[in-house]
């Protein structure tokens, strides 16, 4: 916020612009990426649409996890004869390292 505005009159602004503002009720935001996944607990969601054009503004607690492929997986599991569960804990645990995970589960 603009300090000296009243929100009232920011919003009166916006609209003149074609911005709207809607609030989305979200309880966790995920963006995943090649290797890890960034996750948002808690998030505080705005939608801004822009004469057409759709963003969005998140804020909360971030934090970021290792992906984990299929492949390791399938792997871990070869090797241990463990579940899928197990050996996907075992590689969040390694923080995707496979000869580690494999080496908690045998």
């Amino acid at each position: 916020m603009i300090p000296g505005f009243n929100p009232r009159q920011m919003q009166g602004m916006m609209s003149k612009l074609g911005i709207k503002q809607e609030e989305i009720q979200a309880k966790r935001v995920i963006i995943e990426k090649e290797d890890s996944n960034i996750i948002i607990e808690n998030p505080q969601v705005i939608k801004i649409d822009m004469k057409g054009n759709e963003s969005f503004q998140i804020t909360g607690d971030v934090k970021e996890e290792q992906a984990t492929s299929e492949e390791d997986i399938k792997q871990v599991i070869e090797k241990t004869q463990c579940s899928k569960e197990q050996a996907i804990q075992a590689l969040k645990t390694s923080n995707g390292d496979l000869a580690e995970a494999i080496l908690s589960l045998s």
